[in-house]
């Protein structure tokens, strides 16, 4: 008989035994009173079975399939027979269940994974991007995506697996799988490690706590909330001693960018901007200032913000020493997004602007046209009669504003494995501008992809980016070619609606002219009809550029890697200006029939480094850190121009570089070249993560230094960092502390071309210019000194507390002062100026969550004290070698205000030497026809200087459940500014001033005597005015800016998208301010005309909405 036979006539006793016992009474088995005792060693499981039936009264049933010859082991002794059970079946697919009076053996069913989803979010509701999601136990783990959701498949038995979700910053959190599928995480900052992982000098992360000097981040958030076409403005009020004067050129406009104070007397003080560890010079940031007007943007504002994850500021000189001379004015570190692995992810935004003028000057429209109180005496000023109220055509400039707009729309488009990920971007921003016919436009598409190789050793990373920007009217400050001045500037007591028809046709030429009194055209100001300026005297610029970059990564051993980088950044540019026949006179050089310049310019830029990496533990205490590299940085800009008058036989308005007049044409060629090979190593060295000590140095061999004494530059920076709360518990009020400290040198070479003899072409008389400056002596590089401490804390878990003192010294300072005019020499330049700036940076936070609402507020403060310790006290007369006596540089300045820099002073000193005339007695000089007296002669008198003292931000975010509300306050404590627009309108009485002054009667003067108000306002309102009479505290503060959203549940949208409305606004209320302008915005990025008005473009309100998807 076989097994099978035999198996078959077991089941049917068994069961009709069973059968049996159902159907009589006696007692029933227990399972917990059996015991048993077997010592079985590798043998079949039948015999254990056999050998359980006989100490027992159960009888075993068990299907076909079961292989009951497998070998098991039982060891128990007088034991409950579950145990002998679980022995028997342990590490096999057996599973057990007793029925008394029988034990039936079944196969285990397999269980299958489970897919759970889920979303991590902080404790702010935003998503936590990159978050670790891991089952405990196993290895399988995914990252959170860009909206935090993830998508994890769950080994079994899933129900009793647990995930883990961990996140540099946070508390990790557990929590159990269950039966549940989807997760709703929420992470709370990590008292223990509230500074992680951060991006310093080249593109390196390091440990947060182990930095010895101040670095600020800023997320992406901060600069998409409130959006601006520069998006470095974004930054305003968001990082302590950082300083941003917007630029008066409007939207996309270049903007000045100084950290803890201007350094040099002759060169940019503008922080180094840096794209994932690569410096990018920043071309442009001109633009007009007195005469001509044109606007200017810049380098930095062509890129996509929404192509930006994060910015990191690195506030000092210790901070940015790694990059040498590049970076002696700080860096603001600028990390773009990657492709992440995953699902594809495709955001969609839209966002619209309306724009008016935030600051104007007070203007009046009730005295009309002409001098001395009769029309017919003039026809520009408004000097004339009160207007009766039926006469009074209630002209303002406002009128000749118009509403801007902004529309930004952006797409990006984000996926991949776990190693390829791939993201792609495209971006548009036009704009119309306030002034009629001004207009800006740029379009962004970017291409990233990295990949992981040699399993995911070698990581590989490329991109390319592609900008095309126009701009049309872009207008600054000056008088040629600005509405500005004949808008605000037109009589009050004429019509200006017949002028909005700018231009008559003329029969007897044949071409459409201007319309415009030549009675208006205001002198030195040559002013022309607004709308003709803004339709007929044309500037346009076409930009195309295109950056280029690769990185790769290779990891030798764990803790050993080598990186190359390379990047290549090339931009074209047309500018055309096209000034149409019967403009003014004066800026078409006597031609009729029109003027045109065409300039081509072309820049580029090539970097590329290597650099060795090593990250290393010794045992539990000690690691190290070092990056030994090298790198060189190749710039170069060159441009050609022709510009000249449409010769007179030639077809007026018809624009091209042949039509020029030969006799008056010019052709200019103008650039440079400068490179700069390096080598740097940085060491870390970290105890118990609790001490740090950094050191790093890099020398530059720069071109602009080649044939000094000087041929290259060494720059050491050290820092040391205590964090005992790594090692000690202070307690729950004082849950994080950082004590840090540093000492740095970093450079600067002196202006390009110094030792190289170059000579200055006369385009006027079409020949080379003798050089008259004396012969160059010895000179060094221009150096910077830092000494830095601070102190990180972290209060009661919500409290954040950032201080930092610094002490910045810059020497060698280079400038050329004139000589006496006994030399045979003009000018002489030399390396005597040290210049000091000392601070404080300040920032407190506080955030907090309770349920559904959440609170986050953060002040910043910032002092900055700017001193010239020395400017020329030793230097010598080369000639004669007598003492030179400069105790003075007179750098610049508009009409009678004059920068003028003296020891104990600061680099932003205004003075003039003009003023009434007075007598003796003190008494203001009036002659005897009632008319003010002035010199140009008199005693400096100090204005005072154009840079705050203090500058303060508040910021306030309110969050409840998918609503939030930012607010952010800013102001400026201290400086003053100088208003030659004030002047002007003075001048030809259309400010309130002026007419307040007529109601009253006129001025009084001396105390007691009262003359006109005419003559007294065109005597200090004359040439750019009595700078004393219009100079202005600079103080001021604002609603800098407000956002208002909801983001609408994404289980309205079956959890397939997410979907964010925005109300937004910049510049939307001026809380104090006493100046006619807005004292933050300027004219150029350079020192000069920092704070001087000269009709510049009004600083711009807005108000908007956004939208954004998200898939």
């Amino acid at each position: 008989m076989n097994n099978k036979l035999i198996q078959q006539i077991r089941c049917l006793i068994t069961l009709l035994f069973m059968l049996c016992l159902s159907l009589s009474p006696g007692k029933a088995y227990s399972q917990d009173a059996a015991t048993v005792t077997l010592s079985l060693e590798n043998v079949e499981m039948r015999v254990a079975m056999n050998e359980i039936e006989k100490q027992t009264k159960f009888l075993f049933v068990s299907p076909e399939n079961i292989d009951l010859s497998r070998l098991v082991s039982v060891k128990v002794e007088n034991r409950p027979l579950r145990e002998a059970l679980e022995q028997m079946t342990a590490k096999t697919d057996i599973a057990w269940q007793i029925k008394a009076p029988s034990i039936f053996l079944s196969e285990k069913k397999p269980e299958a994974p489970v897919t759970v989803t889920g979303k991590v979010s902080d404790a702010a509701g935003m998503p936590v991007v990159g978050a670790s999601v891991v089952v405990r136990g196993t290895n399988a783990g995914v990252s959170t995506g860009a909206d935090g959701s993830f998508s994890l498949l769950v080994p079994p038995p899933a129900q009793q697996k647990q995930l883990e979700i961990n996140f540099l910053g946070y508390e990790p959190v557990v929590v159990a799988v269950g039966g549940r599928t989807v997760f709703d995480i929420t992470l709370s900052e990590s008292a223990s490690e509230i500074e992680q992982v951060v991006v310093t000098a080249l593109g390196i992360k390091r440990s947060e706590k182990a930095l010895s000097y101040n670095v600020q981040q800023v997320n992406s958030e901060d600069i998409l909330a409130v959006k601006d076409a520069n998006f470095i403005n974004s930054l305003t009020g968001k990082v302590a001693g950082l300083t941003i004067n917007t630029s008066s050129s409007g939207v996309g406009g270049a903007s000045k960018v100084v950290l803890r104070g201007n350094k040099s007397i002759s060169q940019s003080s503008n922080a180094l901007y840096v794209i994932d560890g690569i410096p990018m010079y920043n071309f442009g940031g001109g633009g007009g200032t007195e005469f001509d007007s044109r606007g200017a943007t810049e380098s930095i504002a062509d890129i996509n913000p929404e192509d930006i994850e994060s910015m990191s500021v690195l506030n000092g000189a210790a901070a940015a020493a790694l990059y040498g001379s590049e970076a002696a004015n700080g860096a603001i570190m600028i990390t773009t997004k990657k492709g992440q692995s995953g699902a594809l992810k495709v955001t969609l935004s839209s966002n619209t602007e309306f724009l008016a003028p935030f600051t104007l000057p007070e203007f009046q429209s009730r005295y009309g046209t002409g001098l001395s109180g009769s029309r017919y005496n003039s026809g520009v000023y408004s000097w004339g009669e009160k207007l009766a109220p039926a006469a009074q055509y209630g002209y303002t400039p406002k009128d000749f504003f118009e509403t801007g707009h902004v529309y930004t729309n952006s797409v990006t488009v984000s996926g991949g494995t776990d190693r390829n990920q791939t993201y792609f971007s495209a971006a548009s921003v036009n704009s119309d501008g306030i002034i009629p016919n001004n207009e800006y436009e740029r379009y962004n598409f970017t291409f990233r992809n990295t990949s992981y190789f040699l399993k995911d050793k070698l990581r590989l990373d490329a991109s390319a980016s592609y900008i095309y920007q126009k701009d049309q009217n872009m207008t600054n400050q000056g008088v040629y070619s600005n509405p500005l001045v004949p808008a605000y500037l037109f009589p009050r007591g004429e019509n200006f609606e017949i002028y909005k028809v700018f231009e008559r046709f003329n029969p007897g030429t044949k071409l459409m002219e201007q319309f415009w009194s030549a009675d208006m055209e205001g002198g030195d100001l040559r002013m022309q009809n607004p709308y003709w300026i803004a339709y007929r005297n044309l500037r346009n610029t076409d930009k195309k550029r295109y950056m280029l970059s690769f990185a790769a990564s290779y990891d030798i051993l764990p803790w050993l890697s080598v990186s190359g980088r390379v990047r290549l950044d090339n931009a074209n540019s047309l500018y055309t200006q096209k000034l149409f026949a019967t403009s003014n006179a004066t800026i078409t050089d006597g031609g009729k029939n029109g003027h045109y310049t065409e300039a081509r310019t072309y820049d580029t830029q090539t970097y590329a480094d290597a650099i060795l990496n090593i990250n290393k533990t010794f045992g539990e205490d000690w690691s190290l850190n070092a990056n030994i590299g090298g790198s060189i940085n190749n710039i170069k800009t060159d441009e050609l121009s022709y510009r000249g008058p449409i010769q007179e036989n030639g077809l007026p308005n018809i624009f091209n570089v042949f039509d020029l007049d030969d006799s008056k044409k010019r052709a200019e060629k103008s650039g440079w070249h400068d490179q700069t090979q390096s080598v740097f190593a940085s060491v870390e060295v970290g105890w118990k993560q609790m001490l740090y000590l950094t050191v790093t140095g890099r020398n530059d061999w720069a071109s602009q230094i080649a044939g000094s004494s000087s041929s290259s530059f060494f720059y050491p920076s050290v820092g040391l960092s205590w964090v005992p709360t790594s090692l000690w518990d202070l307690g729950d009020a004082l849950t994080y502390l950082k004590v840090r400290g540093s000492i740095a040198s970093v450079g600067l070479p002196f202006p390009r071309h110094l030792m190289t003899p170059t000579y200055e072409y006369d385009a006027t008389n079409r020949v080379w210019k003798d050089k008259t400056h004396y012969p160059i002596g010895d000179l060094k590089p221009e150096r910077t000194k830092t000494y830095e401490v601070g102190v990180d804390a972290r209060l009661w878990k919500h409290v954040s507390l950032s201080a930092s003192w610094y002490w910045a010294d810059t020497y060698n300072q280079t400038f050329d002062p004139s000589l006496p005019p006994s030399s045979s020499y003009t000018t002489i330049y030399l390396q005597t100026g040290h210049v000091r700036n000392m601070g404080v940076e300040l920032s407190l936070g506080y955030s907090n969550q309770w349920r559904d609402f959440g609170w986050s507020t953060n002040a910043t403060f910032s002092w900055n004290k700017n001193e010239i310790i020395d400017l020329a006290a030793d230097a010598l007369n080369p000639v004669t070698g007598e003492p030179l006596g400069l105790e003075a540089l007179d750098i610049k300045g508009l009409g009678k205000a004059k920068y003028i820099l003296k020891q104990g002073g600061t680099l932003g000193d205004l003075y003039t030497t003009s003023n009434l005339r007075y007598n003796d007695n003190g008494f203001v000089e009036v002659d005897s026809g009632g008319n003010l007296i002035l010199t140009d002669n008199g005693d400096e008198i100090y204005l005072g200087s154009v840079f705050p003292k203090y500058n303060l931000a508040w910021r306030n975010d309110f969050r409840w459940k998918g609503l939030n509300l930012s607010l952010l306050f800013s102001g400026r404590i201290g400086g003053i500014c100088y208003s030659a627009t004030q002047a002007n309108m003075d001048l030809y009485g259309v400010s309130e001033a002026s007419a307040a002054a007529r109601d009253a009667g006129g001025v009084v003067v001396n105390g007691r005597q009262t003359i006109s108000a005419q003559r007294w306002y065109q005597a200090i309102g004359s040439q750019s005015g009595l700078p004393q009479y219009y100079t202005y505290s600079a103080t001021n503060f604002r609603l800098q800016e407000l956002s208002l959203g909801y983001t609408l549940p994404r289980k309205w949208f079956r959890n397939k998208m997410g979907l964010t409305v925005s109300f937004v606004g910049r510049n939307l209320w001026m809380i104090y301010c006493k100046a006619p302008f807005d004292p933050e915005a300027v004219a150029s990025t350079g020192m000069s005309y920092q704070g001087i008005d000269y009709f510049m473009m009004p600083s711009l309100r807005s108000l908007g909405f956004n939208v954004k998807f998200e898939f």
